[in-house]
């Protein structure tokens, strides 16, 4: 069992062996694993406990990834809250076409908005597991993670003071724009970035879901997509200019597009309701190599970032922190470094694979609305095939619910 440091609001030096920057789902997943081995660590994240517990993210967990939380204790609330799907339906050629997974593989996804999973986790460390965690921190920086002694040193919300906090190991989980990814030397750093120069308006809307599953909508116009949240509400995507402005998107226009992109033979209309967010999100993905310096490890956004076109952003942030957090434990408590010496290429293997499905899975969204008739053409035939090969629609399947990648 390690030892605990002091607390951080008191004046005495301040040590821990594992300090992790960002509250997300990876960053209080890794620090869920340490509690429960009895490992101390320290959180920061700068943003407040409201914040990051209202924050609107995405909300599809694939079952393998709630089954590594149920194993580490981390998914009651999920488990007892969350929907089942084990199917969805793509709109093309004005015809409408199920394509039911969870009878092809016997697995199927969860819908639990991520607000709701990162209330569970930070409850769970926070209060039930007394972890501690500092929020509303300033000035985060890394230092000396290329030696066996790295620190993390932070402005005190509370009181100004400026705080440095020594440690084993460092776990950069504040996504794409933290110090983490920052703090690596840009000469040791390659960034594999890849841009589908297209954006998705994202909209919620206080309407109830028009469908009991997740919609595809490929339409010459552009793509479309219903994602339901909760019996209340639901999220749109419309495929649009990337860089688009949110208000360009009136609520007049964007209900008669998501009609349009949507519509098919026999299906009654969207049900319509007030639009409580819009955003553009411009279409893109990044992989860094090396996930690891020193003893920084990078997990979640800040070592890659999938467009939420295939919805896998959250379950590899899951996937990096269970392999971390297992890692760091081994480590500590058993002197086994193998966990952290294999960390990035169990990760990176898994986090390729998805990215290849994106591409693929892109594709068939937005190729009937390249203004190329070749590409509408073989974008159509894909869609076919997955109603007409039960090899296409087995494979597909498998990608989709991410259990083709058993790493």
């Amino acid at each position: 069992m390690t030892q605990a440091s002091p607390p951080p609001n008191s004046g005495a030096p301040q040590r821990f062996p594992v300090v992790v920057v960002g509250a997300g789902p990876a960053g209080l997943t890794v620090g869920n694993i340490l509690r429960a081995a009895s490992v101390d660590c320290l959180v920061l994240e700068t943003e407040t406990r409201e914040f990051i517990e209202q924050r609107p993210r995405a909300g599809v967990i694939e079952e393998w990834a709630v089954r590594g939380l149920e194993k580490r204790g981390l998914a009651r609330n999920l488990l007892d809250r969350a929907e089942l799907h084990t199917a969805c339906e793509f709109r093309f050629d004005g015809e409408r076409y199920r394509f039911p997974y969870g009878e092809l593989t016997g697995s199927h996804h969860f819908v639990y908005p991520q607000p709701l999973l990162v209330t569970d986790l930070v409850r769970e460390y926070a209060d039930v597991r007394g972890g501690r965690i500092r929020f509303g921190v300033r000035d985060v920086r890394v230092h000396d993670i290329d030696t066996d002694r790295p620190s993390v040193s932070y402005t005190c919300p509370e009181t100004g003071e400026h705080r440095v906090v020594h440690c084993d190991f460092v776990a950069g989980c504040d996504g794409a724009r933290g110090v983490t990814r920052a703090s690596l030397p840009p000469e040791r750093v390659r960034v594999a970035r890849h841009d589908y120069g297209i954006g998705w308006l994202a909209v919620l809307a206080e309407a109830p879901p028009s469908a009991d599953c997740v919609l595809f909508g490929c339409h010459a116009d552009g793509f479309a997509g219903q994602m339901p949240r909760n019996p209340e509400v639901t999220r749109y995507y419309l495929q649009c200019p990337p860089g688009d402005d949110p208000e360009n998107w009136p609520h007049e226009r964007v209900w008669a597009e998501l009609h349009n992109r949507l519509g098919a033979a026999g299906v009654p209309p969207l049900t319509e309701g007030r639009l409580i967010e819009k955003r553009v999100l411009d279409m893109h993905d990044y992989v860094v190599e090396p996930m690891v310096f020193g003893r920084l490890f990078l997990a979640g956004d800040a070592a890659h970032l999938v467009a939420p076109i295939a919805a896998k952003g959250m379950n590899l942030a899951l996937h990096d922190a269970f392999l971390l957090g297992d890692a760091l434990v081994a480590s500590l408590n058993s002197g086994d470094d193998s966990g952290l010496g294999g960390y990035a290429q169990a990760c990176l293997r898994r986090v390729w694979d998805y990215q290849e499905f994106s591409q693929w899975l892109s594709e068939v969204y937005h190729g009937t609305a390249a203004g190329d008739p070749f590409r509408a053409g073989t974008t159509l035939a894909r869609l076919r095939r997955l109603f007409t090969s039960p090899a296409a629609a087995a494979a597909f399947a498998e990608q989709y619910l991410g259990t083709a990648a058993r790493y």
